[in-house]
């Protein structure tokens, strides 16, 4: 497939927390790479050119870069849906605003219902109550929001994050594994083990560097760079065709579980929470009424 529904722009590697297993190894450290405002604003145009239909933007914390108001603008005039990936534990009251319009929707990492537990991984103390606080500010205001609980470490508190989450309103919770990447590495190198079998199909990763991937997680496998060639050129030229005829090869017909395989050229993987979001089965058809994918379908 030449074209891509869902864009992945990695805007920032600065980030408030410390993560223990950022697949970026975003923190304090990071910066807002080489992209200028006026790069951003040509991928996403680019983007559109491909057919996509959904961009998320991501980090680092997105929300540190200060030409976030003025993309996510840029995106929905260019008549896209927008999600933010942030880790909500700061959202000044322009920027909620920002979020609260029509086609913008959340998204963020969640680890457990205890304090202590949220803020070892986080490596930020009053992390969890701002980010339980501005979950439930976010369902408050009816902003669509979904969460990912990441399970990093041993008798971490996921099932009772997870409740936690349900009885704060989010409608939508899953359970992701730790991807060995960046801080995230353990016992293995990334390789395509890390990965959920569907890099490089219907999606795309911009880095704040102009870098472009597979996925978010496949960040050792650089098939080109929107600051030196069209977008189009790289998701068509041959190092993304043998890129991805690699993994294809590596993978075979195997998914991750959970995964709904009827889904999966709308949806994709559910590797959440920095995926495009997942398959709501919620009537007929393969995902729902009109056999699309909320937010995608009306």
């Amino acid at each position: 497939m030449n074209g891509r529904s869902f864009v992945w722009l990695e805007i920032t590697g600065r980030c408030q927390l410390a993560c223990t297993h950022c697949y970026a190894d975003s923190g304090a450290h990071g910066t807002n790479g080489t992209m200028t405002d006026d790069d951003w604003e040509a991928a996403i145009e680019s983007a559109v050119g491909l057919g996509t239909s959904m961009v998320q933007f991501i980090g680092g914390e997105p929300t540190l870069h200060p030409a976030l108001p003025g993309l996510i603008d840029h995106a929905l005039r260019s008549g896209l849906e927008v999600e933010i990936f942030s880790n909500l534990v700061h959202v000044s009251a322009p920027l909620w605003e920002v979020f609260a319009q029509s086609r913008v929707r959340l998204a963020t990492s969640y680890y457990s219902d205890r304090a202590d537990q949220h803020e070892t991984i986080t490596r930020r103390r009053g992390s969890y109550a701002r980010t339980k606080a501005n979950i439930a500010e976010a369902v408050r205001r009816s902003i669509p929001i979904r969460v990912g609980v990441i399970d990093v470490q041993d008798r971490q508190g996921v099932g009772q994050a997870r409740t936690e989450l349900t009885e704060l309103g989010v409608d939508e919770v899953r359970v992701d594994r730790l991807r060995q990447v960046g801080r995230g590495v353990r016992d293995q190198h990334p390789d395509p083990a890390q990965l959920c079998g569907h890099c490089g199909h219907d999606k795309i990763a911009i880095s704040a560097d102009g870098s472009v991937w597979p996925c978010v997680f496949s960040r050792w496998l650089p098939v080109g760079n929107v600051r030196q060639q069209a977008l189009a050129e790289i998701v068509r030229g041959p190092r993304m065709s043998t890129t991805v005829t690699a993994l294809d090869r590596h993978f075979g017909s195997r998914r991750e579980p959970g995964e709904h395989d009827l889904c999966d050229p709308l949806c994709g993987p559910n590797c959440s929470p920095a995926c495009n979001p997942s398959c709501w089965p919620t009537g007929a058809g393969p995902c729902g009424p009109k056999g699309g994918c909320q937010p995608n379908y009306d």
